[in-house]
């Protein structure tokens, strides 16, 4: 087996970055894609009080385990499974359970921060970053925050104004320069996406040619 194509999805909270990688998996073969989302490598804070836990600036490059993020990418690449972490939004540590991952022909890396890091984008065969209006973002970040994280509508906001809003200026929008392709609208763009698919097919029988 070859070595697989890595492709990351970048951009602020509320993006879509999700709908461009669930785009990509409904154009290729689901059945050779692995999806990891960065949040599920938040930092574990099981030794912190719940009080304290429920400070953590989720948007700052410090809360993620990035290394524990490159060092099962590394593993993905060389045609290892690995046991992905999960998060717990609700106790703001990590579960006690995790999710195996099988290697695949295409993995996917999804998150805000994913282009920020030096290390991280050396390993990314496509880098994208996706590009979206702020106040759509706010309000798609609102609706999911109180819908599957049972936020406050006040609680949202506060964050959003003290981390979210100044994290996103900091590190992720300034991460946008080191994206291959930058996609306005995320996965609502037809031909960025279908350009966007035809590039990994081309990368997919490449590899394959050489692998």
């Amino acid at each position: 087996m070859s070595a697989p194509v890595l492709i990351g999805i970048a951009g602020g909270t509320g993006s879509g970055k999700t709908t461009v990688a669930k785009t990509i998996m409904e154009q290729l073969d689901r059945e050779n894609i692995a999806l990891i989302q960065q949040d599920s490598y938040y930092k574990d804070q099981s030794h912190l009080e719940f009080e304290e836990r429920k400070k953590t600036n989720y948007d700052h490059p410090f809360a993620f385990d990035t290394e524990l993020l490159i060092d099962h990418l590394q593993k993905l690449l060389d045609n290892q499974a690995v046991e992905k972490p999960v998060y717990s939004f609700t106790r703001h540590t990590r579960t006690d359970e995790t999710i195996t991952v099988e290697p695949r022909e295409v993995i996917i890396l999804e998150g805000i921060l994913v282009l920020d890091n030096e290390k991280l984008r050396d390993l990314l065969d496509i880098k994208l970053f996706v590009q979206t209006d702020n106040d759509v973002r706010f309000i798609r970040r609102l609706q999911r925050d109180m819908k599957e994280r049972g936020r406050t509508v006040d609680s949202v906001i506060e964050q959003y104004l003290e981390m979210v809003r100044p994290m996103h200026q900091q590190f992720v929008e300034p991460s946008k320069k080191y994206a291959d392709v930058i996609i306005p609208e995320g996965g609502h763009n037809k031909v960025a996406m279908d350009i966007l698919v035809t590039k990994i097919k081309t990368l997919i029988e490449e590899l394959n040619e050489n692998g």
